[in-house]
């Protein structure tokens, strides 16, 4: 990545004193007045002439650059420096969010969080929350049955949809959930009253800037504040969470988000997939630093270039969220 500030910083002390100030001034409150000082070159040296012992120095300067590092690992800046560069050497485009659920001070951070992107297959998240909580209020019952209209048909997982063939809500959203069927997801979709119903339940929970179903987009941004909701149980709570969660586990698509993890906490996620986009929008339950939500949306790469980015991303905010913790 280079020497940039708030990066990664892979240079001499004097860079890493640099990345350490900047650090300082990016964190430092709105109502702090945060100086630095710069000493000239053409000042005459004076550190030789004082009684001050070497080994000393050296202890100071050590402390320093394990302070500078320090600040850098837990800095924001760094954070957005490192996916700038991933992102951009991947060749595709990206929209990430983070939000922190836990720690001591909570943050929530984007790059492209307010991009829009093609929501694929991450309208059935949507789907799956309205009914979740539709089900833990007692207005829909799991084993009821849905029945299959020629209108609800898109190639996908399974092939036994037919004229008059009835599923429960369960078997639909097991389906949707975890094989990302297309058929059950618009037959979900239908039984909540249809897309109008779905983006009206979705923008009054926060994600404004979402189309889903229809034209069937959505930002990194919207898909995380609807897990924050779910996760915060403002969708239906505890009863919402326990009939959604274990259909988003341990999917037939674990190569983005659950990637990057590598098993290291459990992993509540929804993908999305079409052409030359892939989208993953996750909670992961047990972070270093505590549970957050990560939501990432990407387009330009497809297939495994996607999937890798997505990792790899997820793989670096896990990194972060552990210097967060230290």
């Amino acid at each position: 990545m280079g020497q940039s500030v708030g990066g990664t910083v892979r240079g001499p002390v004097s860079t890493l004193i640099v990345a350490a100030g900047a650090a300082f001034l990016a964190l430092a409150p709105a109502e702090v007045d945060a100086h630095a000082t710069t000493t000239s070159a053409l000042r005459p040296a004076t550190v030789a002439q004082t009684s001050i012992p070497v080994n000393l120095t050296v202890a100071a300067t050590q402390h320093l650059v394990v302070t500078a590092t320090s600040l850098v690992s837990h800095s924001p800046i760094s954070l957005t420096a490192l996916i700038i560069d991933l992102v951009a050497s991947s060749g595709g485009t990206a929209g990430v969010t983070l939000v922190e659920l836990g720690g001591a001070t909570p943050i929530a951070w984007s790059l492209n969080g307010t991009a829009v992107f093609t929501a694929a297959s991450t309208y059935k998240l949507a789907a799956l929350m309205m009914e979740a909580q539709n089900i833990a209020s007692g207005t829909a019952d799991p084993n009821g049955a849905v029945c299959f209209e020629d209108g609800d048909y898109e190639a996908g997982w399974y092939d036994d949809y037919s004229a008059g063939a009835c599923f429960t809500r369960y078997e639909l959203a097991w389906r949707a959930g975890q094989d990302s069927d297309n058929t059950a997801g618009h037959m979900l979709v239908r039984d909540l009253g249809g897309a109008d119903a779905l983006n009206a339940w979705a923008a009054a929970n926060g994600a404004s800037h979402s189309v889903f179903f229809t034209d069937n987009t959505s930002t990194s941004d919207d898909l995380a504040v609807l897990w924050t909701a779910e996760a915060k149980g403002r969708l239906g709570g505890a009863a919402a969470q326990a009939w959604l969660y274990p259909l988003l586990i341990d999917t037939a698509t674990e190569a983005g988000i659950p990637a990057g993890i590598a098993s290291r906490s459990t992993v509540v996620h929804k993908t999305g997939t079409i052409d030359a986009v892939e989208d993953d929008a996750a909670l992961v339950v047990s972070g270093p630093n505590g549970a957050y939500v990560l939501a990432v949306m990407t387009d330009g790469l497809g297939g495994d270039a996607g999937w890798q980015l997505i990792a790899s991303i997820s793989a670096d905010i896990w990194t972060f969220e552990k210097a967060r913790a230290a």
